[in-house]
């Protein structure tokens, strides 16, 4: 991986925010009536929308400015508010989602994946998460 032309932290947001994009495909909303049929929503409609301004501006702020550094000033934060963005369509979804008819719709596997994937990309940006260093020590 040392040989990837991005920086670690910036690789790692951007790992993030394909898997933010990848659970916009997942069912965000799954609904059932008894015997008579059953379904699901993705999250590429309504607040999803939210989340997927996010990724956008997560993907943006990485490939802005110089890739071999880590986020700096204003590509900082808006990377910071991007994962804030997948966060709060995600809840947002989940609120509303959770309030329709109970029993009948109920969030699904992607409103759950997004909300972990925008934690924990913004705790990893705040320096909350640490990524271990896999250099090895030198012998001897």
């Amino acid at each position: 991986m040392e040989n990837v032309n991005f920086h670690k932290q910036k690789l790692y947001a951007l790992i993030a925010a394909g898997v933010a994009l990848i659970s916009l495909f997942l069912p965000w909303a799954t609904y059932s009536f008894g015997g008579y049929g059953a379904g699901s929503v993705n999250g590429l409609r309504g607040e999803g929308l939210i989340t997927l301004l996010g990724v956008g501006a997560v993907a943006v702020a990485s490939f802005m400015g110089d890739k071999m550094k880590a986020y700096e000033g204003n590509f900082r934060n808006i990377a910071l508010g991007g994962f804030g963005a997948i966060i709060l369509g995600a809840v947002i979804a989940f609120i509303s989602v959770s309030g329709k008819g109970r029993g009948v719709v109920k969030p699904g596997f992607g409103i759950y994946l997004a909300i972990l994937v925008g934690v924990a990309g913004l705790l990893f940006l705040l320096g909350i998460i640490k990524v271990p260093d896999n250099k090895k020590p030198p012998i001897g």
